[in-house]
């Protein structure tokens, strides 16, 4: 009787199949990735611009609605003026007051100057008496009495000439500080004039209003914003790719993306620049922004943003910030 070797168990051929097609389609994807960078964890963005009052005061007037499209320059809202129309009045007041001051302690200046070359000329002449009452005194020519009159003279002109120059150091000292005091008058009327100035809120930048809540009635206070403007010049699609795709991709290279919110249709895009770090910390962004690294339950491989520009937006630039896009590369 011929010998029968046994044949392998059935079920060993299909594990070696699936096994096999696995590694298969792990080639395959190696291969596709390869030539297509695809992800869908991309969104439109802008920047949103946050319009703060610059002064408090209450809003008098609302010159724009939710969703308006807006230029720069176009009045967005009013603050009470009147308050600030005061407060100038009031500081021009202050800067007519301070000048006359200043023309008063210049008068004094150029007074006490003259009481000071009055007091040194008197003086001169009072020791030139002195002088020759003393010689004369001497050889016996003049009473005693008359050189002391002269001497006491001469003290007192040597008294008034020091009191002169104090006068005039204190009266230089006026002038300053009135002059000080026009300078500071001058620097409050500008900055109420400024402030005047700040009442009429107008937008930085063309945009469009998001999520308008101010009301005729409420209060502004200074750089606490009160109006949002989405930057109608700013517009970008971000996209969070896997850390093992970025380095084929190139700045100024090609992408085409696809929006949410227009289906249906590829847009041509260019690569505008590819984060250089992200942030491992979740929590409010600040200048390192994170990517979740996590979809749903699935822990996923780091990504790093890339910044795409739309060659060709949708018509009327139809964009709207934080809408979802789907985003290919070809390396």
């Amino acid at each position: 009787m011929a010998d029968e070797t046994p044949s392998a168990p059935p079920h060993w051929h299909r594990v070696a199949f699936i096994l096999g097609a696995i590694a298969g389609l792990f080639v395959a994807w190696q291969i596709l990735t390869s030539f297509v960078a695809y992800t869908d964890d991309a969104y439109v963005r802008s920047d949103l611009i946050a319009v703060a009052p610059e002064v408090t005061g209450r809003i008098v007037a609302v010159s724009i609605v939710d969703n308006q499209e807006v230029k720069a320059g176009d009045k967005l809202l009013g603050i009470d003026p009147e308050p600030f129309a005061l407060a100038v009045n009031q500081a021009r007041a202050d800067l007519a007051e301070a000048k006359a001051k200043v023309v008063v302690a210049e008068d004094d200046l150029v007074t006490a100057r003259a009481v000071l070359e009055q007091s040194t000329s008197a003086q001169t002449y009072a020791a030139q008496t002195q002088g020759r009452l003393q010689d004369l005194v001497r050889t016996n020519n003049a009473p005693r009495a008359e050189l002391d009159k002269a001497n006491d003279e001469l003290r007192r002109a040597e008294a008034e000439t020091i009191i002169a120059r104090s006068i005039i150091a204190k009266s230089q000292s006026t002038v300053v500080a009135q002059r000080a005091a026009l300078d500071r008058a001058a620097a409050e009327l500008a900055t109420a004039e400024w402030r005047l100035s700040r009442t009429t809120i107008v937008a930085p930048a063309a945009g469009s209003i998001v999520n308008l809540t101010v009301r005729v009635g409420d209060t502004a206070t200074a750089q606490v914003p009160l109006v949002g403007i989405v930057d109608a010049a700013s517009w970008r699609i971000v996209a969070n790719y896997k850390q093992d795709y970025i380095r084929s991709f190139d700045v100024g290279g090609t992408a085409w993306v696809w929006l949410d919110s227009q289906p249906w249709h590829f847009h041509r895009a260019r690569i505008g620049g590819i984060a250089r770090g992200i942030s491992r910390e979740a929590g409010q962004e600040k200048l390192l922004p994170y990517v979740a690294p996590t979809t749903d339950w699935i822990r996923l491989q780091r990504r790093i943003p890339v910044t795409l520009f739309l060659d060709e937006p949708p018509p009327g630039n139809r964009l709207y910030m934080g809408a979802d896009a789907r985003v290919v590369i070809f390396p």
